[in-house]
């Protein structure tokens, strides 16, 4: 089967259950695994080259909504009459793993997935009996973006992730997925920890120099505790597998006397 991919979680998706190979397009975004780079490269997740696609022949296009703007994709995919399933848009962990059966479903690989998705539960009960070690909390801000301030609310995978990690989301008062918020905001809820995962931007690219310049924030616990921690987006960000890469370093910083430390380039789910 051909597959063509239009996102990075579908594309993680797919790697999860063996079918790199299958691929033979990808979007601009997708960066795991490392063999994907090699393949054609069909635009932005929000403007994808269908016309592109088209003439690689796919026998099933991934597609997703998962963000806003992404219709367009749909309506070019049915003009062009290509075969596409829309992954779903997962908000908990526990959705991130049915998206393994979703795709093993509609590629023929459901006893695959099916095994897969059994480790990634065993994965998260794991965690969350560890987490039930932890005497206190320690509460986590986690940034998206800085400049207008952005920051998961109640509903986003990042506040169940903190749970599973020994803490607690200082947003999770706010019932929605992302909240724009501010710095005064953040300082007033004074977290212990602060996780930088600006969406779209390697870690390499997060100066901490100017985060730490923000007026009062030198006050902030998370500040004085040199707990302001610059983390790969892509771990934290995307509504894949990956994610469990993410808890189990999120987890290891708030209480690594109780979590195994995470070995970077590792895969929980692979492994």
């Amino acid at each position: 089967m051909k597959l063509i991919s239009l996102c990075p979680s579908n594309t993680e998706l797919v790697a999860y259950l063996g079918l790199s190979s299958s691929l033979i397009g990808v979007d601009d975004f997708s960066d795991w695994p490392a063999e994907v780079s090699t393949l054609p490269r069909l635009g932005p997740d929000l403007n994808i080259d269908i016309e592109m696609a088209a003439a690689l022949k796919p026998d099933l296009v991934l597609a997703s909504l998962s963000v806003p703007g992404m219709e367009r994709n749909i309506k070019e995919l049915e003009k062009h009459n290509l075969p596409y399933v829309i992954v779903p848009n997962p908000k908990t962990l526990k959705e991130v793993g049915d998206c393994l059966l979703f795709v093993g479903k509609v590629t023929g690989t459901l006893e695959k997935a099916t095994r897969v998705h059994e480790k990634f539960n065993r994965i998260l009960e794991h965690y969350d009996l560890l987490s039930k070690r932890v005497p206190v909390p320690k509460t986590v801000y986690w940034e998206w973006w800085a400049k207008p301030v952005f920051t998961p609310g109640g509903s986003n995978w990042l506040t169940e992730m903190s749970r599973l990690a020994g803490g607690r989301n200082v947003f999770e008062d706010h019932p929605e997925a992302s909240v724009q918020t501010d710095w005064d905001d953040v300082k007033q809820r004074n977290p212990d920890v602060i996780g930088v995962v600006w969406v779209g931007v390697h870690k390499k690219k997060v100066n901490p120099k100017v985060i730490k310049k923000r007026p009062g924030w030198d006050e902030m616990k998370a500040m004085q505790n040199n707990q302001l921690y610059i983390l790969d987006e892509p771990l934290f960000c995307r509504p894949s597998p990956l994610l469990l890469n993410g808890l189990a370093q999120i987890a290891h910083i708030l209480h690594p006397e109780i979590f195994p430390k995470y070995k970077e380039g590792t895969d929980l789910l692979l492994s």
